[in-house]
């Protein structure tokens, strides 16, 4: 079932607690001027999944990939739901310290504080200390509406791009804005 409304709880995540950082988040949204939509969904676990509940919503669709290098680097890559994300080349352009790979469920609740499924820029709420690294999809950065999950996988938040901005200062993490739709591809 899909339903959408301004944002007012963010709720529970499958096994009926609070996500971590939820308090934060929250206090983020109830100073943007205008109340971010959310449209409530079943659980999605895959962009595919994700596609199928979110391709009748306005504004640009993602997909968030939370990384580490050998030498113990994390990264979290907000991109365009259809881009192509080549991780060989990746390491480079992030700054890597060798080759990137998927960090493991453990990992991404340390740093990020969400579930497998949950992965979302959002969770940057939940690294105070900035111990991982974020990059932004440019076609994302550029996109007047973006959609992302609110720390939980069974609803998506429609942010206007200047309120995702605010989002990203108000956690103190600037983007590291890469173009994946370059010629060159990444």
């Amino acid at each position: 079932m899909v339903m959408q409304g301004e944002m007012g709880e963010i709720g529970t995540d499958g096994d009926g607690a609070l996500p971590r950082g939820v308090e934060r988040l929250m206090a983020f949204f109830a100073s943007c001027p205008a109340a971010p939509m959310i449209t409530e969904h079943r659980a999605v676990f895959t962009v595919a999944e994700a596609h199928e509940v979110e391709r009748s919503l306005a504004g640009q669709n993602t997909k968030n990939l939370f990384l580490k290098d050998k030498k113990g680097g994390h990264f979290l890559l907000t991109a365009a739901a259809d881009a192509v994300v080549d991780l060989k080349r990746l390491h480079g352009v992030l700054g890597a310290r060798g080759r990137l790979s998927f960090a493991s469920s453990e990992r991404l609740a340390e740093y990020l504080g969400v579930a497998p499924g949950s992965v979302t820029p959002l969770a940057l709420v939940n690294d105070p200390d900035r111990r991982v690294r974020f990059a932004l999809d440019r076609t994302v950065a550029m996109a007047p509406l973006v959609n992302v999950h609110p720390l939980r996988n069974t609803a998506t938040v429609s942010m206007p791009q200047g309120e995702l901005a605010a989002f990203f200062a108000f956690c103190g993490h600037e983007p590291l804005v890469v173009d994946l739709s370059a010629s060159d591809g990444i």
